[in-house]
Formats: C-alpha cells, sequence, structure tokens
C-alpha cells in the first residue's frame, strides 16, 4: 500500500535529501528509520531534490508498505520523532491511490530565501548575511521579468540531467519580514540551484551593480556563466509543495 509522508528538517547536517554513497542525506536517515520501525526494507521518493545546506519546511515522499498502516499512523508517527535525529520531524502520513507519485504528482513548489542586514548570530545557520544597502523596489522589479519567461537555463547548474529548462514562474517578491528580507518565489517545477543562482543575480541588481536590461539579457543569453553567483545554501527553504486534490483528499 502506498503512502505520503509529510516531514521537515534543518539542512545543514545534510548532504541534501537525495541519497548519496559518501555523504549522509535526509532519503538516507528517513528511509533506515522507517525500515527499521516498519520491519521491512523502505525506499522513499521525494518531491525534489534539495542540495546541501537547503532546509525544508514542508516535504512530502511516498512509500510502499506492505500491510495497512492505519490506526497504526499515530504511533509510527511518534516513534518515529523519536528515533529521528532533531533535524528531522515527521509531521504526518496518510494512505494515497496506488499511482500517486510525490515528485511527479506535484504541481507547485514554493521556496523562500531569507536576507539579514545585520550581523545577527541567531541567523547564522539560518540567512545569509548581506552588507550593503539594497534597492529592493529594483530587486523586485527585476523578480517580475522571472514571470514573463520559461526557460532558466541560465540559472540551471551545468552538466545537469534535466531533459528541459522550462519552469512555469508564478510569483516572485521580495518582502521585508520583521529583521529581514524574504524571497518568496513559486513555480511548477525548479532546475537544480535555480533559486540559489536567481537570488544572486537579483543582490546584484539591489546593490545598484547591474540593470533591468542586464536581467532580460541574461535570461535571453541562455548561459549560466553570464548570470550571479549561487547565494549559501543556508538561507534557502522549500516552504510548500501542493497537489491535486484527488491525491491529498480529506488530509488537505
Amino acid at each position: 500500500m502506498r503512502y505520503f509522508i509529510q516531514f521537515s528538517y534543518f539542512g545543514k547536517p545534510y548532504h541534501g535529501w537525495q541519497k548519496q554513497l559518501n555523504a549522509i542525506t535526509v532519503q538516507q536517515v528517513l528511509d533506515e528509520a522507517l525500515s527499521t520501525l516498519l520491519g521491512h526494507p523502505i525506499a522513499t521518493i521525494g518531491a525534489g531534490r534539495t542540495d546541501a545546506g537547503v532546509h525544508a519546511r514542508q516535504m512530502f515522499a511516498h512509500f510502499e508498505a506492505v500491510g495497512p498502516l492505519n490506526s497504526s499512523i499515530p504511533k509510527l508517527i511518534y516513534r518515529l520523532n523519536a528515533y529521528l535525529p532533531v533535524a528531522i520531524a515527521v509531521q504526518c502520513i496518510f494512505k494515497v491511490p496506488e499511482e500517486a507519485h510525490a515528485r511527479f504528482d506535484a504541481i507547485e513548489r514554493t521556496y523562500e530565501y531569507w536576507i539579514v542586514q545585520e550581523k545577527n548570530p541567531f541567523y547564522s545557520d539560518y540567512a545569509h548575511y548581506v552588507r550593503h544597502p539594497l534597492n529592493l523596489p529594483a530587486m523586485n522589479q527585476a523578480a517580475a521579468l522571472l514571470l514573463d519567461y520559461e526557460d532558466f537555463e541560465c540559472f540551471s547548474r551545468t552538466k545537469t540531467d534535466v531533459k528541459t529548462y522550462r519552469c512555469d514562474v508564478k510569483k516572485a517578491v521580495w518582502i521585508t519580514c520583521d529583521d529581514k528580507l524574504v524571497f518568496t518565489i513559486t513555480a511548477d517545477r525548479f532546475l537544480r540551484n535555480m533559486v540559489r543562482a536567481v537570488v544572486g543575480t537579483l543582490l546584484l541588481v539591489g546593490q545598484d551593480k547591474w540593470t533591468i536590461a542586464d536581467v532580460k539579457r541574461i535570461l535571453n543569453a541562455k548561459d549560466r556563466s553570464l548570470a550571479g553567483p549561487s547565494v549559501p545554501a543556508k538561507g534557502l527553504y522549500l516552504t510548500s509543495v501542493l497537489y491535486p486534490q484527488k491525491i491529498l483528499g480529506k488530509h488537505g
């Protein structure tokens, strides 16, 4: 029987989501915990990949259980949270149709990137410190350009295995939130390293080093070497993954 699991994690201790041969990852830790507590091998399929050090406030994966979990789900969640490291927390587990797929059925994903402009020890692992003043209206004007484009090869990690660089960006905006700047971007899918490269490019606009015309030129060129540098992973959060109602059903 197929189940979805919703969880969150603090990314600093892990080399990203996806299993790797020589590094500890979130998927590896979660699979080992599920396998131990359910008594048979579990291999999760995640909603996507996050790079080393990136955080997730909401992440989903699906897995196959040998038998129905039903009333044992609350106990399983409790045991998982007791077993897992403090950096990973499970929120819910629920049964889905057998054909449901955590990655391919996701219709929308949202990321946030956090910037602080004053040195703050409480954000040292949670946000990127930018000392120089930033032109927020210019950054929002440049961010709005993303909604007019479909090909984002200029922001994709080179030598990646994707078949297309097309993404439908539905939202891209900077706001001031308490003591930090928050960039929120929503799309149907994201390329590897895309959000961090977008933020790095927008920061150069905010520092008045690049203009809106420069951003247009970069988008049209489809060349990663022309875009800005990738910002540190510690400021990036996967905040939500959206699925059709037929999959989530009563779980919302």
